[in-house]
């Protein structure tokens, strides 16, 4: 697998193909459009890839950045940036990924168009809905994952435990042996 799922939110999830943001140099995760294409089969979104163009990915990466600032808006109490509020209606309104019925059960199928539609119009119902108060960012100074707080007293601190959670306590664990020791 060429990419991680660990919000359980697929437009948050396609936020965090671009990982540490912050850092000088970021990890892109959709650096071809066959990464694309194997991020919309990995998440389950299609059980084809759609053949992604040049083009294709340009316009998923315009998303991306649409709903990462849309998010970081809500995050900080601020305005939400009116370009990005245009450009998520607008992949908002695409049409939607194909669903099918068959004697080996539901089919996904679609463009990236399509895939991307879907993605939008998730995004809108998280940012526009009751799920935008439960936005949070990972603690991990290094990981800049966003994810939705649905804990019991929304105490979440990371995107997922057994990769940020895990290596934060880690460390802390080696800073306290470490501290003894002197």
């Amino acid at each position: 697998m060429n990419h991680a799922f660990p919000c359980g939110t697929l437009p948050l999830d396609f936020v965090g193909t671009l990982r540490a943001r912050r850092n000088e140099e970021p990890t892109e995760k959709l650096a071809t459009p066959e990464l694309l294409d194997d991020w919309f089969v990995e998440s389950k979104m299609l059980d084809l890839a759609p053949g992604a163009s040049e083009v294709d990915l340009a316009i998923a990466i315009d998303l991306r950045e649409s709903i990462y600032d849309l998010v970081a808006a809500r995050l900080d109490g601020k305005p939400l940036p009116t370009d990005a509020v245009a450009e998520l209606n607008l992949q908002a309104s695409g049409k939607p990924v194909t669903l099918r019925l068959g004697p080996d059960g539901t089919t996904r199928t679609g463009t990236v168009s399509q895939g991307l539609a879907a993605l939008a119009r998730e995004a809108v119902e998280i940012l526009g809905g009751d799920d935008g108060a439960l936005l949070r960012e990972c603690s991990r100074p290094e990981c800049t994952q966003v994810y939705l707080d649905r804990s019991r007293g929304h105490r979440r601190e990371w995107c997922a435990m057994k990769t940020c959670g895990n290596r934060v306590k880690a460390a802390a664990y080696r800073a306290r042996q470490h501290a003894t020791q002197d």
